[in-house]
Formats: C-alpha cells, sequence, structure tokens
C-alpha cells in the first residue's frame, strides 16, 4: 500500500482540507465604545427628579460595566424624591404616638 493514510481523529492538511469555512468579521484597529441608546428624556418638572433624569444620560457613555453604579445613584436619588413628597411642607414635629387616637377638632 503505497497511500498514506491518515490516522482517525488526526486533522488532514490543511493546505488540501476542504471543509466549511468560518467566515469572519473584518478586523478594525479599534472597537467602537458606548453608544448612546437615543432614548428621550423628558423633564417632569420637578427638579429633583428632572437632575435624576440628566443623571441617566452618563449611563449612555459607560461599559455596561459601568451602568449599574448610575442606575443604583439614581435610584437613590429618586427613592429620596419620593421620600420628600411624604414630608410635604409644614412643620415638621416628632412622630404620632403609634395607636394614639387623632387630635379631631369638631367644634363649629
Amino acid at each position: 500500500m503505497s497511500d498514506a493514510m491518515t490516522p482517525v481523529g488526526t486533522p488532514a492538511d490543511p493546505e488540501t482540507s476542504a471543509g466549511p469555512e468560518t467566515p469572519t468579521a473584518p478586523e478594525t484597529d479599534a472597537a467602537p465604545g458606548p453608544q448612546p441608546l437615543g432614548v428621550a428624556r423628558t423633564p417632569v418638572g420637578d427638579p429633583a427628579v428632572d437632575a435624576q433624569l440628566v443623571r441617566l444620560a452618563d449611563a449612555d457613555h459607560l461599559a455596561v460595566s459601568g451602568h449599574l453604579e448610575v442606575y443604583e445613584d439614581v435610584h437613590r436619588g429618586l427613592r429620596d424624591a419620593l421620600g420628600a413628597l411624604d414630608r410635604g411642607p409644614g412643620p415638621s414635629g416628632p412622630p404620632a404616638f403609634p395607636g394614639a387616637p387623632a387630635s379631631h377638632d369638631n367644634r363649629s
């Protein structure tokens, strides 16, 4: 036998083997950086909330690994703004004693 056989499990000569070609993406010098999503942020009229919407824009220029920090910061800011609504304007006094009847003045 003069034909040389390739042992099982050994690849044939890559120069002459015909196999499926894997398409490759063209190589570029630099990978593209983060791209903004282009989501419109419409101001709502509350300065505290609007400031947090502006802060969200910071995530547009960060890699995905940096998004979490921005989102957590915005979440804290929005939670604080919502909590401020509960406090509302007016005198700040000590919280009511739990279980104490509310004082109502029903005199006319």
